[in-house]
C-alpha cells in the first residue's frame, strides 16, 4: 500500500437542477471517453478553496470566489489509482464567465446533466461523491474493506 493519501478537490457546478461534467480524454482506456467533475490535486501552500477554484478556472474557464464554495461531501478512496485518495467535493452556483474546454488535451468535451440523471459511464469516485452531495451526506468511504475485524 502506499504510504500517503493524496486530497483531491471536485467542484460541483449546479444551474437549473443541472450539474456541468467534463468527458475526460485520457491515454488510460480504462477512464477515457468517461464523465467526471472539474477537480485536481490539492498543491502545497494553497487552501482546499483555493484549489478548488483553481481547478475550475484551469479546466473550464470559471472565476469562481472561495467563498462561493460550499463543502457538500467528503469521500475517503482507494482503489481509484496508486494511491488511496481524500476527495473534498465543493458546490457552488455562483461564478464567472461560461463554462468552455480549456484543456482540450485532456478533455473531450463539456455537458450539462441533470442532477437525477447522470450518465451510466461516470467514472465510479466522483459518481459516489455526487451520489453523496444528492443525498446530503457528508461523509462515505469507496474502495475499502469496511469489515469488523
Amino acid at each position: 500500500m502506499a504510504d500517503r493519501h493524496l486530497i483531491d478537490v471536485h467542484v460541483i457546478l449546479t444551474r437549473d437542477e443541472q450539474v456541468l461534467l467534463t468527458r475526460r480524454r485520457d491515454p488510460n482506456p480504462r477512464f477515457d471517453g468517461l464523465w467526471h467533475l472539474p477537480s485536481g490535486k490539492l498543491d502545497a501552500g494553497e487552501s482546499v478553496l483555493e484549489a478548488a477554484a483553481r481547478e475550475a478556472e484551469e479546466e473550464v474557464g470559471v472565476l469562481i470566489a472561495p467563498a462561493a464554495l460550499r463543502h457538500v461531501h467528503t469521500l475517503h478512496v482507494n482503489g481509484s489509482g496508486p494511491e488511496p485518495r481524500l476527495g473534498l467535493f465543493f458546490e457552488t452556483r455562483h461564478w464567472e464567465g461560461e463554462p468552455l474546454n480549456c484543456e482540450p488535451d485532456k478533455c473531450s468535451g463539456l455537458a450539462w446533466f441533470p442532477l437525477d440523471e447522470l450518465p451510466d459511464n461516470l467514472i465510479e469516485y466522483p459518481a459516489a461523491g455526487l451520489h453523496g452531495y444528492r443525498k446530503g451526506s457528508t461523509f462515505d468511504l469507496l474502495g475499502w474493506d469496511t469489515t469488523v475485524r
